[in-house]
């Protein structure tokens, strides 16, 4: 009779924790597709800082070049 309690209690021991070890598998998978999923939005967000910022290099290129222009006095002067 002991012997079968304890052979009972080590398979419900072993069934909750191959159910453990089925969840803590589910969220390590889920963990991983959200952080592949934020990796490349990181990626996606930096190439976009990056032609934003190239972006505002060429119109301060412009916006320079255009003043230098306004302040050339006119060949007739």
């Amino acid at each position: 009779m002991v012997g079968s309690l304890n052979n009972i209690f080590m398979e419900n021991l072993v069934k909750k924790l191959e159910e453990q070890i089925t969840f803590l598998q589910q969220e390590i998978s889920q963990i991983s597709k959200e952080l592949y999923s934020q990796q490349k939005e990181i990626k996606d967000l930096k190439n976009e800082i990056t032609n934003l910022n190239k972006r505002i290099e060429d119109m301060d290129g412009e916006i320079v070049s255009s003043i230098d222009k306004e302040d050339k006095k006119p060949p007739h002067y």
